[in-house]
């Protein structure tokens, strides 16, 4: 997860996601209530149920409440609607609703260390808690107790209850001749977390020695701001999409803010195979596929002066918007995935 000048782009995604949950509690409509909830068998009803994403059936609106602003990053929640058509869904930051609230989303980062910003009224025997965190097991904090709390995780990993990956590409509509942004630098770098131990710092340590690499962040006095953010990513051919920790499926939007600009991520986190599962095999250039920083280094260089190989790399796709994105995603959960047991999972690799 970004922090700093990327919180003006990460706003959209957080927003995303937050209307994911609303669809997430469409779990008490999908699924017959009751007691022992995490270890019990759940049940699908009717086709008729799945339908209810588009319609205006259901008289009484599905509650979702925000218990904690993530990051403290706050915005409209009127979206539903207005966004989705879900007339029947209603998200709010409105304690006051928790006795009514079907589902009640959580973020891990928020929460105390001793617990104590969690709810502390009796929660009523519909109700579900969901876990919400998007960032990787080495920035989240253990805390114990939590494992018996949740009946839902709501997260990157794709094998959460409910998968929450930062972005996706999908096929552009209709046909076009890509044409990529003009590019007056080669390699680019944008980092608010700078940690010499870090193993995409040591990396880059190496690679710029071989290839410039235009870097901003306070680690080298360039500040980048909201507005420039993604002008400077634009500009470029290649950006260094490095994770800060390595995980998997920890694929943040490092990976989908280059390639919604015609640029060429270069990736170094999970493994290729990872990734492939979230975006085609040539939408990208992995580290692991280099003996070396400097075998990557004359690759770009390589690139830099034959056109047609550059632009190999794009298919007739584009990074999608992250919540139209999970509208879809959820449409497809609940479609495709049958349940026979829940199991509530928390990452810790």
């Amino acid at each position: 997860m970004a922090s700093g000048s990327s919180n003006g782009v990460l706003r959209p995604l957080l927003l995303g996601i937050l209307v994911l949950g609303c669809f997430v509690t469409l779990f008490v409509m999908y699924f017959k209530p009751y007691e022992g909830w995490l270890s019990g068998p759940v049940e699908l009803v009717s086709e008729h149920v799945k339908n209810l994403i588009s319609t205006k059936r259901d008289k009484n609106p599905t509650i979702v409440l925000m218990w904690l602003w993530p990051f403290g990053s706050k915005f409209d929640l009127s979206v539903c609607s207005s966004l989705f058509e879900i007339d029947n869904c209603f998200l709010t930051a409105d304690r006051n609703l928790y006795s009514k609230s079907h589902g009640v989303i959580i973020h891990h980062r928020d929460i105390s260390g001793d617990l104590s910003n969690l709810p502390q009224l009796q929660r009523p025997s519909f109700q579900k808690w969901i876990w919400f965190n998007l960032e990787s097991p080495t920035h989240s904090s253990k805390l114990s107790g939590i494992q018996k709390l949740f009946n839902l995780t709501l997260s990157y990993r794709l094998d959460s209850s409910i998968g929450a990956p930062y972005g996706s590409i999908v096929p552009a509509e209709g046909e076009e001749n890509f044409v990529p942004p003009s590019k007056n630098k080669l390699v680019c770098w944008i980092v608010s977390n700078w940690n010499p131990q870090h193993v995409r710092v040591k990396y880059f340590n190496e690679l710029q020695k071989h290839v410039k690499v235009h870097a901003y962040g306070r680690a080298f006095g360039k500040h980048i701001s909201d507005n420039d953010f993604m002008p400077t990513i634009t500009s470029c051919k290649f950006y260094l999409s490095f994770e800060n920790s390595v995980h998997k499926d920890y694929i943040t939007e490092k990976l989908f803010n280059p390639l919604s600009v015609g640029t060429v991520p270069v990736v170094l986190g999970p493994t290729r195979q990872n990734y492939e599962k979230i975006v085609q095999s040539d939408a990208f250039i992995h580290v692991d596929d280099f003996s070396s920083p400097k075998d990557l280094a004359d690759y770009l260089l390589l690139l830099d002066k034959n056109e047609e190989m550059y632009l190999r790399w794009h298919s007739a796709l584009v990074a999608s918007k992250q919540a139209r994105r999970l509208a879809k995603l959820w449409k497809q959960h609940i479609n495709k995935r049958i349940l026979s047991k829940t199991k509530v999972t928390f990452p810790s690799n």
